[in-house]
């Protein structure tokens, strides 16, 4: 019994040290937070704000501070589903966006708002409207840079107070009613083939323009030739009627020769099919003359030559 007495101290005094080992283990771990990078930390000491844990090793005393939920600092990516938006106008178009945004300042993210995310879908569900309302389809079509840079605007204006930055809204995509769209892909063909005629006129008339051009310029080349031929026939008939003009001249033709160079170019005369009359120049009537005469003067000399040999001379 002595024996088991003794021993009671012994056991509490264990268990004590025990209970403190584990007390002091949770104290420091209680007491140490690590903070990831792009995360910061909102500490509440006895429910009120103290102070805004930055990444790396921190220190809070435990039991009496308490870390909320960590906020992520980095730019966050939000698409929101379909909105339907009344133009200016009355038709009703589907408008698909996304956000871009980035929380600045973590203690005003979780005070001066109780759910942002959801603050930043209505407020731009709510600006989408009012900007696209002022518009008209076409007007919503054709402007989206402009869309963007309003939703913008307001919406960084409107969440600055949050402790939120909006960067960017972006319109994914603006569907019309089907009505709409089967009107406008009628008028887009009809304008393609608009477009498609009038670039087939220019072609045609840019062919027609680019031929006239070349068969004119081909007159031209074919003028220019015949213009060179012309004068180069013309040049060599010149130099061969003063050769032929100088060769008679040194030569000093008589009738005789004349008159037979006359028959030579009787024959040429008649080549040409088409001849069926003659016109015999008055020269030629005088070289036949000259040629009789030739032949006449020819035939009494040779008779009287003939003469001459039969009958001798008197004594």
């Amino acid at each position: 019994m002595n024996d088991f007495e003794s021993m009671i101290p012994t056991a509490v005094g264990w268990l004590l040290a025990i209970a403190v080992f584990i007390f002091v283990l949770v104290v420091i771990v209680r007491a140490i937070r690590i903070i990831p990078q792009a995360n910061a930390g909102i500490v509440e000491r006895l429910g009120r704000y103290h102070k805004t844990l930055m990444p790396g090793l921190n220190l809070l005393v435990p039991f009496i501070d308490r870390l909320r939920p960590l906020i992520d600092l980095r730019e966050q990516v939000v698409s929101f589903p379909p909105q339907p938006v009344i133009t200016e106008d009355n038709l009703v178009v589907s408008i698909d966006t996304v956000i871009y945004f980035q929380v600045t300042d973590a203690r005003a993210a979780t005070y001066e708002i109780a759910n942002y995310l959801g603050a930043v879908e209505q407020l731009t569900t709510t600006t989408l409207r009012n900007v696209v309302g002022g518009l008209n389809l076409e007007e919503a079509l054709t402007s989206r840079d402009e869309i963007n840079g309003q939703l913008r605007v307001v919406l960084d204006e409107a969440t600055g107070k949050w402790g939120i930055r909006v960067g960017r809204v972006e319109i994914k995509a603006i569907d019309p009613p089907h009505s709409i769209q089967d009107s406008m892909e009628k008028q887009m063909r009809a304008e393609r083939d608009r477009r498609a005629a009038i670039l087939t006129a220019e072609g045609t008339k840019q062919s027609a323009i680019l031929e006239a051009e070349g068969q004119r310029q081909a007159e031209i080349l074919k003028a220019e030739g015949d213009k060179q031929a012309a004068v180069l026939r013309a040049q060599g008939e010149a130099e061969a009627i003063t050769t032929v003009f100088n060769a008679i001249h040194v030569g000093k033709p008589d009738e005789k020769l004349l008159a037979y160079q006359y028959l030579q170019t009787l024959p040429k005369i008649s080549e040409s099919p088409s001849s069926k009359l003659w016109i015999i120049p008055s020269e030629l009537t005088e070289a036949l003359k000259g040629i009789g005469g030739a032949f006449s003067g020819a035939v009494s000399d040779a008779a009287q030559r003939a003469q001459e040999r039969e009958i001798p001379p008197a004594p």
